[in-house]
């Protein structure tokens, strides 16, 4: 069972993805953060995705804000 010591799942970033693109449409405070924060323990434990789920999570988030002010700008 040595394969199993070196192969690494993609958990972490792939939750993490996830919560960067439900950033982008809801809640970027919250959801945003935390998918950072899953791309970063994705990416220390040498997840061949952890890097992308950073991406995407901070864009993401940032996306998200940008729409959100857009919204509330037009609505005033």
């Amino acid at each position: 069972m040595d394969w199993q010591k070196t192969h690494t799942g993609n958990t972490f970033s792939i939750i993490g993805i996830i919560c960067g693109a439900i950033a982008f449409l809801l809640l970027p405070v919250l959801f945003g953060p935390a998918g950072l924060i899953l791309g970063g323990i994705g990416l220390s434990k040498k997840e061949s995705l952890g890097i992308v789920a950073l991406i995407v999570s901070g864009v993401g988030m940032i996306a998200g804000f940008i729409i959100g002010a857009v919204v509330y700008n037009s609505m005033i």
